[in-house]
């Protein structure tokens, strides 16, 4: 081939170095000096202008993982989680990590496990088999994590999880200071009956609930333990919450606000409610929690909520994961915990029945 360049199967000839050298008029070495980041002190800024244009001409791009190799780096960092594929929040998530690695000219390789430990071993085998520079693991819902084989092996930080055994860096979001947050908005809008509906057996319920009691307490008030209805993170749960909390209670004795574990169970609250003759906010104001994509703004009214802030941990993970990587050192093992954005919208007024 009279260019000297190389063609890939069926395609066009692919430029190489050596031809941007030929047409720029210097060395191959100068051409590497450009693209490596050496250029500086070796090449006057004409040379290295006249290298820059001759590669523009011929759209020449250096190859990525030769110069990786060299550097004894890739550029790509890998993201293996639980269920991306099926989580309405993990698109956020994802997005935060690319954009944040593609900012700083790293590609993400994602790696949906569907919660199957083997192959959570083998994506990890996979992907430093792929030499890639390090790993996010992250987890569809905030849990305590049995982390897969082989992450030892590279730069981890874990997203939306705690490791079970051992010390990573980790980001999760502040759930405490969000179940505090809920709470004082019913408590800002002069609610001082305040029930929950909804939640886990999990890290979030817990939190949330502490952060809720931590609020109550801050103004001097205490719920009834039957206020605390944790019955699922459904539809279904929040319906048969509500019926609970709501029906044959007489005006003065029920809860004239409820903080829901998330969106969906906020959804089955205002079914009930309508099913038992209430208004919301009128009669009954409620907190969600989630801020779901395409749900929270649509119910009616629409959801006031708090947001759990998947594309910052996406961003704040790859942003620790590069910035070691760039240190050549590992990760601070700690826990940073990243505030729940407040979302407000038309589903809290002030109580009809003043306590």
């Amino acid at each position: 081939m009279g260019s000297g360049g190389t063609r890939a199967a069926g395609g066009p000839a692919r430029p190489t170095s050596k031809d941007v050298a030929r047409l720029a008029g210097v060395s191959h070495t100068a051409v590497s000096f450009v693209f490596n980041g050496r250029a500086e002190g070796n090449l006057s800024a004409a040379t290295q202008q006249r290298i820059r244009q001759a590669a523009e001409q011929l759209g020449y791009r250096p190859n990525a993982v030769a110069r990786g190799l060299r550097r004894s780096r890739t550029a790509v960092i890998g993201l293996v989680t639980d269920h991306i594929a099926s989580s309405p929040f993990a698109g956020a998530l994802l997005r935060g990590a690319m954009e944040t690695a593609w900012d700083q000219g790293h590609l993400v390789l994602t790696v949906d496990s569907t919660g199957d430990r083997a192959k959570e071993n083998a994506a990890v085998a996979e992907l430093l088999d792929r030499r890639v520079d390090g790993i996010i693991y992250a987890a569809m819902s905030l849990r305590t994590a049995h982390l897969p084989e082989g992450l030892e092996r590279t730069t981890t930080v874990l997203a939306n999880c705690l490791p079970a055994e051992g010390a990573h860096a980790a980001v999760i979001p502040a759930e405490r200071a969000g179940g505090r947050a809920a709470t004082r908005l019913l408590l800002d809008a002069g609610h001082r009956r305040i029930a929950v509906a909804g939640g886990l057996h999990d890290i979030a319920t817990a939190e949330r609930l502490r952060g809720f009691r931590d609020a109550l307490r801050g103004a001097g008030l205490h719920a009834p333990k039957e206020w605390t209805r944790r019955e699922g993170g459904e539809i279904s749960a929040g319906y048969q919450a509500a019926v609970r909390l709501l029906d044959g209670v007489p005006p003065a004795e029920r809860p004239t606000g409820i903080v829901c574990y998330n969106d969906r169970v906020a959804a089955g609250v205002l079914h009930a409610a309508a099913r038992l003759g209430l208004d919301v906010p009128t009669d009954l104001s409620l907190v969600g929690y989630d801020d779901q994509e395409h749900m929270a703004a649509f119910l009616t009214p629409a959801l006031t909520t708090v947001a759990l802030p998947h594309r910052a941990m996406g961003e704040a993970a790859a942003r620790l994961l590069l910035d070691a990587l760039a240190a050549q050192a590992a990760p601070p093992a700690e826990v940073v915990r990243l505030e729940c954005p407040v979302v407000e919208r038309a589903s809290v007024a002030a109580p009809a029945i003043r306590s």
